[in-house]
């Protein structure tokens, strides 16, 4: 294992995002990858909120659906930016029980929100009956979810250094 994690190290990319001073290296891609983050959590959890009840009850929740696609255009930055920064201090994130811990709570919140779009979503009674308690069960594991990858994410700069 600590060859493959040497191997991606040495890749001409990761030399680049880890020992450039180019704002370009390192400091975009962070960037980049926390707005990812912010576009993801932040629709994921405008969702989350509103099948909680923090919504207008006169308002409809299927429209939220609409979010989706800039949820799923966030993951895309998250994915190519955070396997950039992966790469580059693969053998300090691998093996990173925080890193770990984020990656549970990414995949867990990613696929809570393919189940919250074919369980509330397709739901026909969504906007006319009370949000289900199973909605709302998915909606609080989703908050748990994205809140635990972004502290997850924030305590990987104090867990491991760059």
């Amino acid at each position: 294992m600590t060859d493959l994690f040497t191997w991606l190290e040495s890749l001409p990319i990761s030399t680049f995002i880890r020992e450039s001073n180019s704002l370009w290296a390192f400091p975009m891609f962070l960037f980049a990858h926390t707005l990812g983050m912010s576009i993801v959590a932040g629709g994921a959890s405008l969702i989350d909120l509103a099948l909680l009840g923090c919504w207008p009850r006169s308002a409809p929740i299927k429209p939220l659906e609409r979010l989706y696609p800039a949820i799923w255009f966030g993951f895309w930055i998250n994915l190519i930016t955070g396997s950039v920064l992966l790469v580059a201090d693969a053998s300090k994130r691998l093996t990173n029980l925080d890193f770990i811990i984020k990656m549970g709570c990414v995949f867990a919140g990613v696929y809570l929100l393919f189940a919250m779009r074919r369980r509330v979503f397709d739901d026909p009674q969504l906007d006319v009956a009370p949000v289900s308690g199973q909605a709302k069960l998915l909606a609080w594991l989703s908050l748990a979810c994205w809140f635990g990858a972004i502290l997850t994410g924030r305590l990987l700069a104090y867990t491991s250094t760059r």
